[in-house]
């Protein structure tokens, strides 16, 4: 019997829990979560490619199950269809995600009309956290605690350190 392997893409900078819920509940839909963990430029990335990719291994590390997290940067359903996923796993927060999500889900059909996308919602309690938001209060020096865990918390404040010093 073949294995589901499921993708669940996304810059991650910083991961939250936000994307940890995800994580969580896209890994009981598949045998094997891949994270794949991208550059959007656009994002304005606080952290490297790669110590995103340690970051969110690290995070991730206590959950067990077969969940592997790997850096890509290519269009998502050439790195879906390299790594043998049947589905891709995308969360949602509100109407703007899912509106964006749509065009998007559609798009990747054109391109490989074999892998499906599963649309998981955030969990109410924690939709209206983002990455970038999580970005804009550590600069301002606020409280980023209920948004990431405690190791996160520290890297981004750590960094926020480095680019005031």
């Amino acid at each position: 019997m073949a294995r589901r392997i499921g993708i669940y893409p996304g810059t991650f900078d910083p991961i939250t829990l936000g994307h940890m819920d995800i994580i969580e509940r896209g890994a009981k839909l598949v045998d094997k979560l891949i994270i794949g963990v991208t550059t959007n430029m656009a994002k304005s990335p606080m952290f490297s490619d790669d110590e995103r990719i340690e970051i969110v291994r690290r995070e991730v590390a206590p959950l067990g199950g077969d969940i592997e997290v790997i850096g890509f940067n290519s269009l998502l359903m050439d790195f879906a269809s390299a790594q043998g996923a049947a589905v891709i796993i995308r969360g949602i927060r509100g109407v703007t995600d899912f509106e964006y999500e749509y065009q998007l889900t559609g798009m990747n059909r054109q391109l490989n009309d074999r892998i499906e996308t599963i649309f998981l919602m955030a969990d109410v309690a924690l939709q209206p956290i983002a990455s970038r938001l999580v970005k804009e209060i550590a600069m301002y020096g606020g409280d980023i605690s209920k948004f990431v865990t405690p190791a996160v918390r520290d890297d981004v404040e750590g960094r926020v350190r480095s680019i005031r010093a």
